[in-house]
This record gives structure tokens, C-alpha cells and sequence, in this order.
């Protein structure tokens, strides 16, 4: 007998008493909680989402569909980026005012051939008001996961209000679980057990946020 086997023995024994439940697991558990706290505007609402943004140190920006290209190409130019990676689905207008070497993502694509890469730019599936939260998913405009992970400076593009949400409910509801799920929250960051906070040990040491105004 394997340790697995001697821990859901004792499981089973201290189990013996209890009378089967076949609830499914979907009505066991009470889903009444809070889908948001208070009642925001659209607005309001992206506006939350810019605060909190912020306050995970996310630099963030605020444009309209016809600024995206230049602000992308700007902040691309002051990051000094020589390279860019860009996921296959990625709307190709948004890079068209830049000349920086534009980087495929490519399964193939070794983790040191990523860390060469100055800039990623992707877009987003989601983006949660309340947690200050960006949900990429793998679909074509965000890549896969990797490439979001390795290079060290990230723009990320939310379509405004279409794309954000207040809640983490509200957030769930427009996911698919089977995708491989990226939660953002500022840049990646950790502190030791002396509180002192070093930036970009597990993803990007820069996260820059697009709002763009999709009305």
C-alpha cells in the first residue's frame, strides 16, 4: 500500500457514518453572494478599473480607436523597443506607425529567444473594474501564454466600456475554463519576508494599459 492508498483509507473510514448526498455539486454549494459591489455607470465603471490599474502600478493610457496606432508606436519609441512580438491574431493597424522589428510568436520559440525581445503587445479578453484584474485567454489577438510571461515590458489593449466588467462573477461569465487563463494584475512583483518588493521575477517588470474608447 502507497501513501495515496493509506490517506483515502483514512478518508473512507472517517467517511463511513456520513449518509451519501448525489446533490450535484452545481446546487450544493449556494451561489448567493454579491455579483458587485454598488451600482456603477459604464463609466464609472472603466473608471474603477483605470484606479486600480493604477494602484497595482500598471501605467495607463486612455485613447480612441484612431489614436491606438500612434500611442502604441510612441510608447513603443520610449521604451527605446527594437523588437516587438506580435500574436498571429493581432489587429495589424495597431502597430502600422511603427517600424520596430516585429517578432512572430512561434511555438517553436525558445524561452531565451523571448527574453531577447524587447515589447509584447497583445489584446485582452476581459478586464474586472473591482481587482484592477486583465484576463487574457490564448485566443489569436493575445498568443499563448509565454509570450506574455518572458519579455519584460507589456502593453496590453481593453476595449472600453465593451470589454470590462465590474466583478469577478461578471468576469467568470465570459470565460471558458478549458482556455489557458492569464489573470494580470500590475506588473509581476513579489516581496521577501522583509517586505522589500522586487518587480518582473515571475512576468513583465512593465505593464502598460490602453484604454481604448470603442463607441
Amino acid at each position: 500500500m502507497n501513501s495515496r492508498e493509506r490517506v483515502l483509507g483514512r478518508v473512507r473510514r472517517a467517511l463511513a457514518d456520513v449518509p451519501r448526498d448525489d446533490v450535484p455539486y452545481e446546487q450544493a454549494v449556494s451561489r448567493d453572494y454579491a455579483r458587485e459591489h454598488g451600482d456603477r455607470s459604464a463609466e464609472q465603471t472603466v473608471e474603477l478599473l483605470a484606479e486600480n490599474l493604477a494602484d497595482y502600478r500598471a501605467v495607463v493610457h486612455r485613447t480612441d480607436a484612431d489614436g491606438l496606432a500612434g500611442l502604441i508606436a510612441g510608447l513603443l519609441e520610449k521604451r527605446g523597443s527594437a523588437s516587438v512580438l506580435v500574436p498571429s491574431g493581432l489587429d495589424g493597424g495597431w502597430l502600422s506607425r511603427t517600424g520596430v522589428t516585429r517578432v512572430t510568436d512561434r511555438a517553436e520559440s525558445t524561452p531565451r529567444e523571448l527574453d531577447r525581445v524587447d515589447s509584447v503587445v497583445t489584446a485582452c479578453a476581459v478586464a474586472i473594474a473591482e481587482t484592477g484584474t486583465i484576463v487574457l485567454d490564448g485566443s489569436p489577438d493575445q498568443g499563448r501564454r509565454r509570450i506574455t510571461l518572458v519579455p519584460d515590458h507589456h502593453i496590453c489593449v481593453v476595449r472600453v466600456p465593451g470589454q470590462v466588467v465590474s466583478s469577478v462573477p461578471q468576469g467568470l461569465e465570459r470565460l471558458d475554463p478549458a482556455r489557458p487563463l492569464t489573470w494580470i494584475s500590475g506588473p509581476s512583483a513579489t516581496s521577501d519576508i522583509e517586505l522589500d518588493r522586487v518587480e518582473g521575477v515571475h512576468g513583465p517588470r512593465t505593464l502598460e494599459v490602453i484604454l481604448v474608447d470603442d463607441a
